[in-house]
């Protein structure tokens, strides 16, 4: 999965030309686990030349949800997120 990004990116480096092809992440399966998330994103802000200290930081600074939202805002561009269905009815 990030190996793709990986690749994309350091092939494409070389022409001046950054072209990322976006991949997508299942939250429902054991890749929606936070920590799976914070490794992804320290992988991909080294990637993409942002501070991953910083990033994974921000993530940790509230609940799920707000980890998501980070994410989503530094990745979203890159990732497609298929998000987790309730496993109850509100009703």
């Amino acid at each position: 999965m990030c190996g793709e990004l990986d690749t994309m990116v350091q092939s494409t480096r070389k022409e001046k030309t950054i072209k990322y092809k976006k991949f997508t992440i299942d939250l429902n399966g054991p890749e929606g686990n936070a920590y799976f998330l914070i490794g992804i994103a320290r992988n991909l802000a080294k990637q993409l030349g942002q501070d991953a200290d910083r990033v994974t930081n921000e993530m940790q600074q509230g609940d799920y949800d707000h980890l998501l939202t980070v994410f989503k805002g530094h990745f979203g561009e890159h990732v497609d997120l298929i998000e987790r269905r309730k496993e109850y009815d509100d009703t």
